[in-house]
């Protein structure tokens, strides 16, 4: 079981970066997809979902307008298009993948390894 979690990067705001997540091995299919961002000392927080069967998504209040999933069910990836960065969007970025969409991280058993998103003001 993977998921791969990559694009994060150093921007300025009012930049984009596209972040991806790839599942690869998952013991059940079309995997609901969330986006966690957590910065040092506080606690991991919903970012983004998506209901991979039923093409639903839901976003945070903070990126909402600002931030975009999609999904290629050909290469079992789901991306984070996120526009207009601000410098609180910093943080380190995970994905995770289950059967039901959660927007709790208890929900998740199943964790990509986090990518950093560095937003200069």
């Amino acid at each position: 079981v993977q998921l791969q979690a990559s694009g994060g990067g150093l921007v300025q705001a009012g930049g984009s970066l596209r972040l991806s997540c790839t599942a690869s091995g998952l013991p059940f299919s079309r995997p609901a997809i969330t986006w966690f961002r957590q910065v040092p000392g506080k606690e991991r927080e919903f970012a983004a979902a998506i209901s991979w069967g039923a093409d639903v998504a839901f976003y945070a209040d903070s990126v909402k307008g600002r931030f975009t999933l999609s999904r290629d069910s050909v290469k079992n990836t789901v991306y984070l298009q996120m526009n207009s960065l601000k410098f609180e969007d910093t943080a380190v970025y995970f994905c995770a993948a289950g059967p039901i969409l959660h927007r709790v991280p208890s929900g998740y058993n199943y964790w990509g390894q986090g990518t950093q998103v560095t937003v200069s003001s």
